[in-house]
């Protein structure tokens, strides 16, 4: 599929739209659908318009890491994406699917997420770390299932990956981590495994600035966006262990010794149907 740009197919809600029907088509797209993000805003702009498209509501937000070299390029060093309430899984037993686009990206991540007791106050955009913590009722680990129809979302930049909701798919919720204002970072590490092969080892103080500098980007990044986060949304706050690509039809397990060992089946994505 090619996509001829004109007159005002350049307009980020048209971008938005064929964006959200591919993921909802379940088919690859070959080539953004339009002129490139030339910024995060124009990104942010996109992510916007598409929001309402999605037929579930937000359940939080995923930050994800802005690559060193485009950080002085673009003024910031994370970027934010909508994690939506039909693509969370809360298995009991830690087991779960991610439905992946053939031809588009797919990557499993661990992840240290966080949950909000409370709303952030409307307007409030900027945000100590202290703050941001007597946001949070609880801190949990899980696994983001970042997918795109795009399969060189990340290799077309930070822009791109804002607006196609931040190249997230989904989310696998796990288990509380008590007391974890008290633990050190350094004790909380995680592994990630595709068909069985080490493929990532971190924790949470590989995330950079630590947990709740992501969050208090979070804090932020949305209130600036007359989005200020509400009490219950989730945080997920980095890729713990890195970014790891897979297929359908390959397995993951992501280990929190301690806490979980999730198990991931990577299974074709199918075309939904309209409401």
């Amino acid at each position: 599929m090619e996509w001829i740009v004109q007159g005002d197919e350049t307009d980020s809600s048209v971008i938005a739209r064929r964006l959200v029907d591919a993921r909802r088509q379940a088919s690859a797209l070959p080539q953004y659908p339009g002129q490139l993000p030339a910024n995060l805003d124009v990104g942010y702009a996109c992510q916007d318009a598409a929001i309402p498209m999605w037929p579930s509501s937000i359940a939080g937000w995923k930050v994800g890491k802005i690559p060193d070299a485009w950080v002085d390029r673009l003024g910031e060093d994370r970027l934010v994406g909508p994690i939506f309430e039909n693509r969370v899984q809360r298995p009991d037993d830690h087991r779960g699917t991610f439905a992946v686009i053939e031809g588009g990206f797919a990557a499993i991540e661990a992840e240290f997420i966080f949950v909000l007791a409370h709303d952030a106050p409307a307007g409030k955009t900027d945000w100590t770390f202290e703050e941001a913590a007597a946001l949070v009722d609880s801190l949990r680990v899980g696994v983001e299932l970042a997918g795109s129809a795009l399969p060189d979302i990340n290799r077309l930049g930070p822009p791109v990956v804002v607006s196609d909701y931040g190249n997230n798919a989904g989310l696998i919720l796990g288990p509380v981590i008590a007391d974890w204002q008290q633990r050190s970072m350094d004790d909380l590490t995680c592994e990630t495994f595709i068909e069985g092969v080490s493929v990532g080892t971190g924790g949470a103080s590989s995330i950079p600035g630590g947990l709740l500098a992501a969050l208090a980007f979070a804090l932020s990044r949305c209130a600036r966006r007359g989005l200020p986060l509400r009490a219950g949304q989730y945080v997920s706050t980095g890729a713990a262990t890195g970014i790891h690509d897979i297929i359908a039809g390959q397995h993951s397990r992501v280990e929190f010794p301690g806490f979980a060992v999730f198990e991931v089946e990577a299974v074709p994505a199918i075309a939904e149907v309209a409401a």
